[in-house]
């Protein structure tokens, strides 16, 4: 086994206790199921920041770390609007934080990494981009890397490690030391690019500056990308679609961990009730605590001119899911949000318990499970979950993305949440939180304001 595994593994084991008490939250009576005497605080109650940015319990500090438009170590310039990151060890007790940037369509380059009109792309060489784009309009979006020293709580170097694709929202890392940045856009060729978009992109977790190969992992399908996770145990990847008709997805490598070998890519299935509808939108079809077996349909024409994929799958059986977002994975349970599930549309976190016989002959007989974990019908409590992590005690950490307000929530493994921070600046998504490999900070990304905080604290508190 892999050193890199190891610490896959060592972080996915922050689930030990299952979070088998989650259904608390909505386990009872409506009226019951979300009451705000569920909610704990373990830090304390959130403090006003005197600076205005970011709420957190006392004890609690943030730096920011990085902010759109500084210039990086390799001359290029912090791309806009930060979202989903990883975490990996880097050399000499170093975290290497890898980081998407959800940077839309544009000419002009105003929110790239290579300034206005793009006066920067001579510094990267053609082949380091996916599309170059019509008359020097590269895909704006993409990867940066920051190597962290949490010791003393500063950058070693930034740099832009994958260019030229576009919309990167989230992503997941992979137990051999790789980050999966994935486009949440489907577009086709047309006057500002040259190229097709909608795919995800490995990109290798280096301490030194330099760019990742930026080839489409095509058979892993072409859809509104969100996020990923990769089961360590069969290196069986799944994929969550940021659709309100979307899917649940799994590839199989032919290769484990050479994922340009190709591979298959299949739907989510509940066994004996085809074409589900999870969202509960109009009536409560699954119930919080329900354990559904499942089943894999073979999804074709994963290149998908016509971007249909969600609408093909669900015709052959496949579930449905409202815009699956955030997807982490831990231990050998994999983790979801779908930001607007449930009665309010105020999100679900989904639990997948992969089969010991995953992606095997022996699937059938033994299948992987389904349940709903938690369901917000209090948007106090928990409001459009986003990207979510596994804190090295065991609680998950849950960014919300709303209008009025962005919390950053703790759900411990009994089922009870409290916040552990809160926007105080903007009307801004949180995205990215997660851990360092050594526990130490959490760092976390405010999109709009396009910084990147680091949070240290008192984490210890979190044990009792």
């Amino acid at each position: 086994m892999s050193i890199s595994r190891k610490h896959f593994l060592k972080q996915a084991g922050a689930l030990t206790l299952g979070f088998s008490g989650l259904q608390i939250i909505s386990g009872c009576t409506p009226s019951d199921r979300m009451s705000k005497n569920l909610i704990t605080d373990p830090f304390g109650p959130l403090q006003s920041d005197p600076n205005g940015l970011f709420d957190l319990p006392e004890g609690f500090n943030y730096k920011i770390i990085s902010k759109f438009g500084d210039q990086m170590d390799d001359g290029l310039f912090v791309p806009h609007r930060p979202d989903g990151m990883a975490t990996f060890p880097g050399p000499d007790g170093l975290t290497i934080l890898i980081r998407n940037h959800e940077v839309n369509p544009a000419k002009g380059g105003a929110e790239s990494a290579f300034g206005e009109d793009f006066a920067l792309t001579d510094k990267l060489g053609p082949d380091e981009f996916y599309d170059l784009g019509q008359d020097n309009n590269p895909g704006q979006g993409g990867t940066t890397t920051i190597v962290y020293d949490t010791e003393n709580q500063q950058i070693v170097r930034e740099f832009l490690s994958i260019a030229g694709t576009l919309r990167n929202c989230a992503g997941g890392p992979t137990p051999w030391n790789s980050w999966l940045t994935c486009e949440e856009i489907v577009t086709e060729p047309d006057d500002v690019y040259a190229k097709r978009h909608g795919y995800v992109f490995e990109v290798p977790a280096s301490a030194e500056i330099g760019r990742a190969r930026p080839i489409p992992i095509k058979d892993m399908g072409r859809f509104n990308h969100e996020a990923v996770a990769v089961d360590p145990n069969s290196d069986v990847i799944y994929l969550t679609e940021d659709d309100s008709e979307g899917l649940l997805y799994r590839f199989i490598p032919n290769t484990p961990a050479k994922l340009l070998d190709g591979g298959k890519l299949q739907a989510l299935a509940v066994k004996e009730r085809p074409s589900l509808d999870t969202r509960n939108w109009e009536s409560q079809t699954i119930e919080v605590g329900e354990n559904l077996q499942t089943e894999w349909i073979d999804v074709k024409d994963v290149d998908s001119p016509n971007d249909d994929l969600r609408y093909r799958g669900f015709n052959d059986g496949a579930a449905r899911f409202a815009r699956g977002e955030g997807m982490w994975y831990g231990n050998d349970a994999i983790y979801f949000a779908c930001t607007n599930g449930g009665p309010e549309e105020l999100g679900q976190i989904w639990k997948y318990t992969p089969s010991t016989d995953e992606a095997t002959s022996g699937e059938e007989n033994n299948p992987g499970t389904l349940e709903l974990f938690v369901e917000s019908l209090d948007s106090t409590i928990i409001e459009n979950a986003d990207n979510l992590t596994v804190a090295p005690w065991g609680d998950l950490i849950v960014c919300e993305d709303t209008d009025e307000k962005q919390d950053l929530n703790g759900i411990t493994p009994e089922g009870k949440v409290y916040k552990l921070g809160r926007n105080a600046k903007s009307n801004s998504e949180l995205a990215g939180a997660v851990f360092s490999p050594d526990g130490s900070t959490l760092f976390m990304n405010i999109q709009h304001s396009g910084i990147t905080l680091a949070i240290n604290g008192p984490w210890e508190k979190s044990r009792g």
